[in-house]
Order: structure tokens, then C-alpha cells, then sequence
């Protein structure tokens, strides 16, 4: 039922490449938001006013995320995994490609802006609904004793997504002039994308489709209406899966967002040292997630996510200090232990809110429970952590804040069960969420 050991390691691979190019084309486009579109997509704006407006761009993919896991996750439970993975990446892949050949305000006028946030919103749409997939494809494929560690690997996408597109686009910035790189190097990465989602769609085209979804299809056990089941049947765990991600997102985009306005704004530090902070930290997120995955197969997922939360949150009282010294080592071992503690949380994340629901309503609920979560949490983090500086002039009430979050995080792990247990083969396809049943040593 589980599928070869083979066909698991392709599964986990395809996973993993598409999250990572999904995400390398998402914080691509974050990136450019600040160092290019302000200048070639509203030129005709103050500098502060330019930037805003670029960056209300990018805050429209957030928007879109829960529409397109609701999207979605609608015809991940009604057709398939595997059709909707295909179909998402192959989103992704062109909309940034488009953004790569798209005429600037000079060329187009006022319909260039509108583009862009035309297909920033094509984007979010994509990885709205790539997330519960990848998760759930790993999830669902393999021993269930590495559930955590399966699923995991989609996770790894967003460092590897991270590393990759602001490497390329450190690279093309200091390898050509100012002027080269806004006329036309900044284009270079997001043409690549083009190139290599063909890779993705071959690795991903070869996989076979979930045999947990096989088998309800067989059974013609599929929900009609996947998103209303899940709000009849799942509510507790839809909040659980809500809650449960809002802190993780909020404690990582002061960690990974903020961070750059933080040093280059208020203490006038260079950028590079927040990038180059954030990029190492990344780096050793590649291996750090999926160990805090196998440590959660072990131990549980509430016990290893809940070692993460309250890591950050006594962490973020060191984080700023240590940015204030405005030493660069320094500053990387504030961003080295801040994503380390996020690793811990966000490793057991995927499988702990994907074991939240019955196979049927799986992507439906888990997409849903997490994307949404996004718009809070993510989205309104550095925005948040912003006016609560201004407001206060002390990184105090910022990393209150992230304490707060967590605390909402910590809520959502104490009324969700353990889901590390759950035999998903076992469980019933009635209106209820899964019961735990002890799996193998497990018992």
C-alpha cells in the first residue's frame, strides 16, 4: 500500500525540486521588489513611494495564496495529487518567466504595473496550492514510521528556494554595473525559471499518483464538496492547523524579512550583511529540516515543535541586541539561531497539519488551514514589526509580538492530538478527522 522504496524517493525528490523552484520564484520576485521595481515599474514615484507600491505588489501573491489552496485543494481531493502538482508548477514556471520579458513603465506605461501584479497574483496562486501536494504526496507515499521525515523535504523548498534566488541575483549584481543589472541582468534568473520548471514537470510527470487517494477513488469514497466537509467535519482541526503555523510565520519573517529593513533602515548597516546573515542560516536550514522531520518520528511532532517555539521566542530577546552591535558575525549568529529554532518548528509542521485530516478532505483542509494562516502571519508580520518600532522606538515591542504569535502557535499544538501515531492506511473515511492508532514500534 505504501509503494516501493524507489518510487518513494522519487516521490520525495519531485517534491522537493518543484517546492524549491516554486519558492525560488517566489522570493525571486520578493527580492526584485526592492532592489529593481521600484525604478523600472514606477519610476515616475518618490523613492519611499516607489518602493511601497513595489512591494504592495508582492503582498498581492499573499492574498492569492489561500484562494489558490482552496483552489486547489479542491481538485486535489476531487481528480488528484499528482495532476494538480503538475499544473501548479507549470504556473509558477511561466508567470515568472512572463516577468522576466515584461516591458517596463518607459515602454508600456501604467499597464506595465498592472501586469506585474497581474502575474504576482498568478504566483501566489501557483503556491497556494503546490504546498498541501508536495507535503501530502511525501506524506502519503512510504513507511508510515518517516511520515515526519517524508514530509519534510517539501519544506527544505524554501531555503533551497531562498539560497538559490538570492544567489543568483547577488551574483548578477556584482558581477555587472548598476546600470547593465537594472536594463536587463535582473531578467537573467527570472528567464532561467522557464528552464528549469521543465525540469521539475519531467522529475514530477514520472511519479505515481497517492495509493492513500487511489484507494478512495477506487472505493468511490471522494468528497463532493471537499472544502465544506472539511468546515463541518474538521473545524478543530482546521483551527488547530491555523493556529499552529501563525507563529512560525510571523517569527520567520522578522527573522528573514524585517531583518533587512531592521539593519539597513534603522541602523544603516549594508544590506549584505543581513542577505549574507539569512543566506547562511538558510543554508543550514537544507539539512536542519528534514532532522527536526525524523526527530518528530521519534519523539512526536508536538514535543520537537514545541522545542522550536519556545526557542524562538527566548531567542528574540537576544536577536536584536545582537543586530545592534552591528558586527557581521555577530549579526549571523543572530540569524544562524533564529532559523535553527525555526527549522525545529517548521521540519514537523508539514506532516502534524497533514495527519489533522481524513485522506478525502486532506488537501482540502490542510491547504486551507495552512495558506490562510499565511495572510496573518506571514503577509503582516514585517509590516507589523515596522509601526510597532516607529510606535515604540524599542525592538522590545517587536519581539513581543513574535512572543505573542508563538504563544497562538503553542495553542494550537495543546488542542490538536498527536498525530505522529495515526495509521493512515487504517483510518476510516466517515465525517470525523483521524483517530490516533499506534503505528509499528510506535505501538
Amino acid at each position: 500500500m505504501s509503494g516501493s522504496t524507489q518510487q518513494t524517493r522519487r516521490v520525495i525528490l519531485a517534491s522537493l525540486i518543484g517546492t524549491s523552484l516554486e519558492w525560488y520564484d517566489f522570493f525571486l520576485y520578493t527580492t526584485a521588489a526592492t532592489l529593481v521595481f521600484p525604478k523600472l515599474f514606477f519610476p515616475s514615484l518618490d523613492p519611499f513611494t516607489a518602493v511601497l507600491a513595489s512591494l504592495t505588489t508582492n503582498a498581492v501573491a499573499f492574498v492569492a495564496r489561500p484562494l489558490g489552496g482552496v483552489v486547489f485543494g479542491h481538485f486535489g481531493d476531487r481528480v488528484g495529487r499528482k495532476t494538480v502538482l503538475v499544473v501548479t508548477l507549470l504556473m509558477m514556471g511561466v508567470s515568472t518567466f512572463l516577468i522576466g520579458v515584461l516591458p517596463g513603465y518607459a515602454a508600456v506605461g501604467v499597464l506595465a504595473p498592472i501586469l506585474l501584479a497581474l502575474l504576482r497574483f498568478v504566483q501566489g496562486l501557483g503556491l497556494g496550492g503546490e504546498w498541501g501536494g508536495a507535503v501530502i504526496m511525501s506524506l502519503e507515499h512510504g513507511d508510515g514510521r518517516r511520515r515526519g521525515f517524508n514530509a519534510s523535504w517539501p519544506q527544505v523548498g524554501v531555503p533551497a528556494g531562498y539560497v538559490l534566488a538570492t544567489g543568483l541575483l547577488t551574483i548578477m549584481s556584482f558581477t555587472m554595473s548598476d546600470a547593465a543589472f537594472l536594463s536587463w541582468g535582473w531578467r537573467v534568473p527570472f528567464l532561467l525559471s522557464g528552464a528549469l520548471v521543465f525540469v521539475g514537470m519531467w522529475v514530477r510527470l514520472k511519479i505515481t499518483e497517492s495509493p492513500l487517494f487511489a484507494e478512495v477513488e477506487q472505493r468511490g469514497a471522494k468528497a463532493k464538496m471537499p472544502l465544506l466537509e472539511v468546515l463541518r467535519t474538521h473545524p478543530r482541526a482546521l483551527l488547530s492547523a491555523f493556529t499552529a503555523r501563525i507563529g512560525v510565520d510571523v517569527a520567520f519573517y522578522t527573522f528573514t524579512a524585517y531583518i533587512i529593513v531592521y539593519i539597513t533602515g534603522t541602523l544603516e548597516l549594508p544590506r549584505s550583511y543581513a542577505l549574507n546573515a539569512v543566506l547562511i542560516g538558510s543554508a543550514l536550514q537544507l539539512v536542519l529540516i528534514p532532522l527536526a522531520g525524523a526527530l518528530s518520528d521519534r519523539y512526536g511532532r508536538r514535543p520537537v515543535y514545541l522545542a522550536g517555539v519556545v526557542g524562538a521566542a527566548v531567542w528574540v530577546f537576544a536577536f536584536f541586541p545582537l543586530l545592534d552591535t552591528g558586527s557581521f558575525p555577530l549579526i549571523a549568529l543572530a540569524a544562524v539561531v533564529a532559523l535553527v529554532t525555526h527549522a525545529a518548528m517548521y521540519g514537523p509542521q508539514a506532516a502534524f497539519i497533514a495527519e489533522l485530516f481524513s485522506t478525502r478532505l486532506r488537501y482540502s483542509g490542510a491547504s486551507m488551514g495552512y495558506q490562510v494562516a499565511g495572510v496573518v502571519g506571514g503577509a503582516l508580520a514585517p509590516i507589523i514589526a515596522l509601526q510597532l518600532y516607529e510606535s515604540f522606538q524599542s525592538t522590545i515591542a517587536v519581539s513581543a509580538y513574535v512572543v505573542a504569535a508563538l504563544a497562538v502557535t503553542a495553542v494550537g499544538l495543546a488542542i490538536a492530538p498527536e498525530t505522529r501515531d495515526l495509521d493512515l492506511v487504517a483510518v476510516p473515511e466517515d465525517e470525523g478527522a483521524p483517530k490516533a492508532r499506534p503505528v509499528g514500534p510506535f505501538a
